[in-house]
């Protein structure tokens, strides 16, 4: 109804994107956000729910949904008042298996359950009981609304409400800036110089950064689907990592975004990479965009050029002076960015992106002292990108990364690996930072000793046959067989045998015989192959010898490897000058080396 109405305004950039991607693929659960928690203590429903409907009346964009049919824009409308809906569950009969079981299948169920974009709000509870004391939460939400920063601002107001409302207190609060002053700063932005920074950064690449990476082959054709891989960093790496950024005077964002852009850059074979990153968006001259509620962050590209030789440090610091560029033009849409990139062609620029979150949540729920009768603990975020592959960075007490893939593409043992080789990049940089970047360890322990010693193990127990026994036992069983072929002659292994066997017998009567050293100086030919074979068969030892080598080094190369006899061809007897070898010109001299014996020496 008009009269529930208070706002109306267009949508970022960024909302339109998100829009439009849930539109395509309402079920695919991309950009439905989970955060779950567990609640510990006596938790009063009644007043957790009364502080959610707080804050949701304090904030515009949470009480907003968005309109797209029949208008040539979409917008988002922002309604007086809306109910928050909550269900709850008591899963207290349930042992705490069954209990994880079922809520990794609450997760799925309710992230492609998506949300009616058009109906606010684009949020919903569900409160699980799993023990006396112990509640487990989950909060969705659709990504149009918030990003990770506005979350963190809206929890710690919401358990700010709570604790006073249970102490019969209430928080009175100033007046909060809106979204649609954000939505306002945004349209005064003047793109042209971001134009020029944009097109300059992206001049000469044109070719989405491959991710060559195991593909599903379970699951192809199946449609997207969406698999998650998290591991923490041990508290003594995180802290070596935040010691070394320190030192180095680098973020650990820009460390990060290194390691990744060596990782894009072995995988892919490529040393120019590009790949997505997240912009906190909140600019520095709009008052109070720090503690505004909504969706500020952009996705822009990173473009990352290796030089192998470089120190790993003094490249991490070029990068970093590149990220504090790219800031003065993070309001940018990517759609714009798409465009004005050299020969664009309706291609994603990026087929992945890393996200870092720089916002404490994990320590708001820390500050939670003993003394307070609600406790947060196991807080997680759950989202789906559209992308194929989402690295999230969340620093912490531990260093903690979640790999999103699209697993119609991907298997699991292949993002594993992955997940393995960024450690093994960061623990190189770790060990040694003025080590070249092409000197930097990617393979874990555990892939090193595979390729080195278990692909390895080839011994096998071989007969005692020399190599003309065995070519002769070959001629026995298929003597008509095509044996070689140049230009348009074809030659059988009879005909070979026979021929090596007649140069092999000449050479025999010239002396050459067990430990004789024998020149071939001879192009590719019929010739070469009949020698190599008939020295093999006299007993000697052949010493290939190139014809593009200048005559000098010819020479010096028999004298000193004491060679006695020479075989060549008729157009190369002038590029061996002098020496005591015999030279044997084969094609000239065939006639001479054609009479003697046919048989096996």
């Amino acid at each position: 109804m008009v009269e529930d109405i208070e706002d109306l305004y267009e949508l970022s950039p960024v909302q339109q994107g998100m829009l439009f991607q849930s539109l395509y693929a309402p079920q695919s659960g991309v950009y439905c956000v989970q955060l779950s928690c567990l609640l510990r203590g006596d938790l009063d429903i009644r007043a957790f729910v009364r502080s959610w409907q707080q804050v949701l009346a304090r904030h515009t964009i949470l009480r907003t949904a968005f309109f797209w049919e029949e208008i040539s824009k979409p917008l988002q409308v922002v309604h007086r008042r809306v109910a928050l809906p909550l269900e709850e569950q008591d899963w207290r009969g349930l042992s705490t298996i069954e209990q994880a079981t079922r809520f990794e299948a609450l997760l799925e169920s309710d992230r492609t359950r998506g949300f009616e974009l058009s109906m606010a709000p684009l949020m919903r509870l569900a409160l699980i009981r799993t023990a006396e004391d112990s509640h487990r939460l989950l909060w969705s939400f659709h990504h149009l609304l918030l990003d990770g920063w506005s979350v963190f601002l809206l929890f710690k107001e919401l358990f700010a409400v709570y604790d006073a409302s249970t102490r019969g207190r209430r928080l009175q609060f100033g007046p909060v800036r809106p979204f649609r002053d954000y939505i306002a700063w945004l349209q005064q932005q003047d793109l042209s110089r971001a134009e020029d920074f944009w097109r300059a950064s992206l001049k000469g690449f044109s070719v989405p950064t491959s991710l060559s990476l195991e593909m599903n082959s379970t699951a192809m054709g199946a449609g997207s689907s969406h698999g998650e891989h998290r591991f923490d960093f041990s508290e003594n790496t995180t802290n070596a990592l935040r010691l070394l950024a320190r030192r180095h005077q680098l973020t650990l964002n820009t460390l990060i975004q290194g390691a990744w852009a060596l990782l894009l850059s072995r995988h892919s074979g490529e040393h120019d990479v590009v790949f997505g990153v997240t912009a906190a968006g909140r600019p520095t001259d709009l008052r109070e965009a720090d503690t505004m509620i909504g969706l500020f962050i952009n996705t822009l590209p990173a473009r990352v050029q290796i030089a192998g030789a470089e120190p790993a440090m003094s490249w991490l610091r070029r990068l970093q002076e590149q990220q504090a560029e790219q800031r003065h033009y993070e309001f940018t849409p990517l759609t714009q960015v798409q465009r004005w990139r050299e020969g664009a062609r309706g291609e994603a620029l990026f087929e992945s992106i890393l996200v870092f979150e720089n916002y404490p949540v994990d320590d708001a729920v820390r500050e939670r002292s003993s003394e307070q009768d609600l406790q947060i603990a196991d807080m997680r975020f759950h989202e789906q990108t559209e992308y194929p592959l989402t690295v999230v960075v969340a620093p912490g007490k531990k260093l903690t990364l979640r790999l999103g893939y699209d697993s119609s593409r991907f298997s699991r043992s292949a993002i594993e690996r992955m997940a393995g080789h960024l450690q093994e990049l960061l623990n190189s940089i770790l060990d040694n930072p003025q080590q070249l970047i092409a000197g930097l360890r990617l393979l874990t322990a555990d892939e090193e000793r595979q390729m080195l010693y278990e692909w390895n193990e080839t011994g096998r127990a071989y007969g005692s046959e020399s190599l003309t026994q065995l070519f002769e036992a070959q001629v026995e069983r298929t003597p008509e067989a095509v044996a070689v072929v140049f230009g348009g002659e074809e030659v059988s292994y009879r005909e070979l045998n026979e021929r090596a066997n007649q140069l092999a017998h000449h050479l025999q009567s010239l002396g050459v015989g067990a430990e004789t050293l024998v020149g071939i100086l001879m192009e590719r030919s019929l010739e070469m192959v009949v020698s190599l074979l008939a020295v093999l068969k006299a007993g000697g030892a052949y010493v290939p010898l190139d014809p593009e080598y200048p005559s000098a080094r010819v020479s010096f190369m028999l004298a000193d490897a004491g060679v006695s006899v020479v075989l060549t061809q008729a157009r190369l007897l002038g590029e061996v000058k002098g020496g005591e070898a015999r030279v044997v010109s084969v094609d000239s001299e065939w006639a001479v080396i054609g009479g003697e014996s046919r048989e096996n020496p």
